[in-house]
Formats: structure tokens, C-alpha cells, sequence
């Protein structure tokens, strides 16, 4: 039996709260996925884009904390409302409260938009 799409958002959404991003971005990402950051930053394919996952994460030295406040789903577009608190292996810290926006084509995100709240 075939996953419905609020069952798939479901599962992301629990990878992310776990961290598994790189994973997450693996799994759930189109091959054509295009997706547009908070700083106007775009990554264009699912490599760039996991390229990007796996220098980030790896660039982070603790997890302090990732909380998801909110989910929607409708019709094939869905939104997550999180807040991710890290240390940086530069000593830096993030603390993101953020929206993502995410649209689906036959289970897999073909878009997705992140903005800061």
C-alpha cells in the first residue's frame, strides 16, 4: 500500500527532529529539486543540494536542540515551523526559528523554500 503524502511529510519532519538532515534531504528529495534560501541562496538538483546538507552538517559540533512547532499540509504543498539551536565547529552559534515550505510531486519534494520567522 502506497504512503499517503501526510504520512511522508510525517516521516521527514521526524528525521529532521533527529537531525538527520543529509538523510532526509537523501530520501525525500527529487532529482530536479530546487531549493531557495532565506539569503536568496538557490541550489538547483538534488546534488547540489545534499552537497550543501553534508558541508552544513558537518560543520556542526553539537546539537542544542531542533523543535518542530507547527506542520500543514495542502494538497501537495506543505509547511514546518522549526527551531534549531547549534553549535558550529568555528564556535559560532545558530539559532534558526524557521519555515519551510515544501512542494510535492509524487511523494518527493520538487521545491522547497526556507524562510526566517
Amino acid at each position: 500500500m502506497e504512503q499517503s503524502l501526510n504520512e511522508i511529510l510525517s516521516a521527514k519532519n521526524d528525521m529532521v527532529k533527529k537531525g538527520q538532515i543529509v538523510e532526509a534531504t537523501e530520501k525525500f528529495f527529487a532529482p530536479n529539486v530546487r531549493t531557495i534560501d532565506f539569503d536568496g541562496t538557490v541550489t538547483n538538483g538534488k546534488s547540489e543540494m545534499l552537497a550543501k546538507m553534508q558541508g552544513f552538517a558537518g560543520a556542526i559540533a553539537a546539537v542544542n536542540g531542533i523543535t518542530m512547532h507547527h506542520t500543514s499540509l495542502n494538497g501537495n504543498i506543505s509547511f514546518a515551523e522549526f527551531t534549531f539551536d547549534f553549535d558550529m565547529k568555528d564556535g559560532s552559534k545558530i539559532f534558526w526559528h524557521e519555515i519551510l515550505r515544501s512542494v510535492w510531486e509524487n511523494g518527493k519534494i520538487v521545491e522547497e523554500q526556507y524562510f526566517k520567522s
